[in-house]
């Protein structure tokens, strides 16, 4: 063991379990880049001598950064660091969003996308490129075609437009701060779809004015269109879950 690695695993005291006292640390040594994307930990063997613990402390330690993601367990092989990417991040706060989904967490997301959609729109606006504006013309045509019986697919498609707009805005941030707000979008716009007459319609007028405000690079009105599309969505919401 070399040592960086010496400094990491060293014994560790009882203020809490041991368990939880060896993930902190083993998580902290991650977060400050002690340990590297990659690398390997030492053997078990090697950290309860290091951390003055047994394999059972140590052992649970390890089963929760796997369950969290941290480190990769390879049978055979040892454990390591794990790569967390962006679809990591998104996948973990989608799973809390759908397990969280009721009526709260609706208006909460109405909300959210109120403050921060007509912004994404200005940036896409300013930084969208040939490739984004082929895929959101791409989606309206979609939308056009979709059967209007099939009112999961519509949802799903218009889902997709906004999702395009903030990946349009080439700010992976935004994206990983939305994307799980998106994938809640269609079991909750499916419910509109298949409840208001001419939602379709008022939703695909909106789309086409959002795309040629960010297809002309005009930030302001990218602005206000997606503005004005949220206040409709705002109040078809609230109209409908009121009843």
């Amino acid at each position: 063991m070399d040592a960086s690695i010496k400094d990491v695993f060293q014994k560790v005291g009882n203020t809490k379990t041991l368990s939880q006292k060896i993930e902190r640390t083993i998580e902290d040594a991650i977060r400050q880049r002690k340990l590297a994307v990659g690398s390997k930990l030492p053997t078990e063997r090697e950290m309860c001598e290091s951390f003055g613990v047994s394999r059972t402390a140590l052992r649970e330690a390890l089963r929760r950064l796997s369950a969290r993601g941290l480190i990769e367990i390879k049978k055979g092989s040892g454990m390591y660091v794990s790569d967390i990417n962006i679809e990591d991040a998104i996948s973990s706060l989608s799973l809390y969003y759908d397990l969280s989904f009721d009526a709260n967490l609706i208006a909460q997301i109405i909300e959210v996308r109120r403050v921060y959609e007509p912004q994404n729109a200005k940036l896409a606006a300013l930084n969208r490129s040939e490739k984004y504006l082929q895929k959101l013309d791409a989606n309206i045509t979609d939308f056009i075609n979709c059967n209007p019986d099939n009112t999961q697919l519509e949802a799903d498609i218009d889902n997709r437009f906004h999702l395009l707009i903030a990946q349009a805005t080439q700010n992976p941030i935004i994206q990983i701060s939305m994307e799980p707000v998106y994938y809640l979008i269609p079991r909750m716009r499916d419910l509109i779809y298949a409840n208001v007459d001419g939602e379709k319609e008022n939703t695909l007028d909106f789309h086409r004015r959002i795309y040629k405000a960010i297809k002309d690079q005009d930030s302001d009105a990218a602005y206000e269109q997606m503005e004005n599309h949220l206040k409709r969505n705002e109040q078809i919401y609230h109209n409908y879950l009121s009843k």
